[in-house]
């Protein structure tokens, strides 16, 4: 049910301020915290459509869908602008953001550093921390494609391919998407426009430093409504990516590292890049905290992934195009592992991986799914028989390489 209540809408105490959700790694979409188990995202039908229709199989394989609320931009004294969000009337009271949230606290100094947040000095139009060029992109290209730093708990590295290395206290690609949706709306719509947005359950609120993969999936990432110019966009990505030879790609990462106490992030720039054995040693890194490798994640992870094979095997017409894949963890260490950490816990493919007390969880989640289609879907382009072969190989891929490094090849 979307609020309509005019009597409160336009009224930020009556709703819920949303806060940019620090934990996004990949993805143009801004993705906002509505409160501690909660993200939204803006409303787009054919996926509303999707998890209001989702097979049973799938849903312990996706965020839990909690409904739609409506959105809209709220300036404040300052002229610092806000999205605030109004819930249900069944469920009025609202979640306070409190004053000292990190996300918030971030995104006050963010608008600070950038004028009054209205999008007529967006983050792409200022200096860099490390020198004195200014990004000449679109707005929305520069501010995804900067390296702003935010934090002071940050340093940039090179590898030996010319590639950047970053160390972050958080990652800011949440807080860059935030930016441009804002900027975006300023520019498109009248400030007293209402948005709707899904709820859907925030499935890192249980990890204390949540590591994060998230892969694009299948050998295809258009969708059957894209237009001709989008189409051969999209496969050229494809082509000269690890989406052709693997039928996956890196869309974002962030792993903890906890001899810094910070976050190892990367970007989609970054996973287009890799090769084949880029993408291989990515996955290492993924499963490295920057003191030693955690070995006893890989076998939680290949069950979850195995029983969703499973799972997308039996699903006959659909085809996930351009949806993604994440890959979940806790950075922070069990307290008491077993010797060698070599008895990792039995995954259960009803759930993420249930631990034994001190021993590590992972969790594995399909998100994004304003391009999947099946028989009887919304605005329905084309109807396909079997069960999705791009996004099939990709994950047997990912098992196979994942098997690898368990083996120590």
């Amino acid at each position: 049910m979307v609020v309509q209540d005019s009597a409160d809408a336009g009224d930020p105490r009556m709703g819920v301020r949303l806060e940019p959700f620090l934990h996004q790694v990949g993805g143009h979409l801004s993705v906002l915290q509505y409160d501690e188990h909660t993200v939204c995202k803006p409303l787009i039908s054919r996926e509303q459509r999707f998890y209001e229709s989702l097979p049973l199989a799938m849903k312990r394989f996706t965020p839990q869908y909690k409904g739609t609320v409506t959105v809209h931009l709220w300036r404040d004294s300052r002229g610092h602008l806000s999205l605030v969000a109004h819930p249900q009337k069944e469920n009025r009271e609202p979640f306070k953001v409190s004053p000292e949230s990190a996300a918030v606290a971030m995104w006050q100094t963010l608008q600070q550093t950038t004028g009054s947040g209205t999008g007529a000095h967006p983050l792409g139009q200022q200096q860099h921390t490390q020198g004195a060029h200014v990004l000449k992109e679109s707005p929305t290209k520069a501010l995804l494609r900067s390296e702003f730093h935010f934090s002071t708990q940050v340093s940039s590295l090179e590898d030996a391919n010319g590639n950047q290395v970053e160390r972050r206290s958080f990652n800011p690609w949440g807080l860059l998407c935030h930016q441009a949706h804002l900027s975006r709306l300023c520019a498109e719509y009248p400030e007293d426009k209402r948005h709707h947005f899904l709820l859907l359950e925030n499935v890192v609120s249980p990890y204390t430093h949540p590591c994060i993969l998230d892969l694009k999936m299948g050998t295809r990432q258009h969708g059957d409504d894209a237009s001709e110019e989008k189409k051969a966009r999209h496969m050229r990505k494809c082509e000269q990516s690890t989406s052709a030879c693997l039928g996956v790609r890196i869309c974002g990462m962030q792993v903890y590292q906890t001899d810094k106490k910070h976050f190892l992030c990367k970007d989609k720039y970054y996973g287009r890049k890799l090769s084949a054995e880029g993408f291989r040693q990515a996955l290492c890194q993924f499963l490295h905290n920057g003191a030693c490798q955690r070995t006893e994640l890989l076998q939680p992870i290949l069950h979850r992934l195995q029983a969703l094979l499973a799972v997308i095997r039996s699903q006959s017409s659909y085809r996930f195009y351009s949806s993604s894949l994440l890959i979940i963890y806790d950075g922070q260490e069990p307290l008491e592992m077993t010797p060698g950490g070599q008895h990792p816990p039995e995954a259960s493919p009803m759930g993420p991986a249930v631990p034994h007390r001190g021993l590590a969880k992972v969790d594995v989640r399909m998100i994004d799914f304003a391009h999947t289609t099946y028989k009887g879907s919304w605005k329905e382009h084309t109807t396909y028989d079997g069960p999705d072969p791009g996004y099939i190989f990709g994950l047997e891929n990912l098992i196979g390489i994942l098997q690898d490094i368990q083996e120590g090849e």
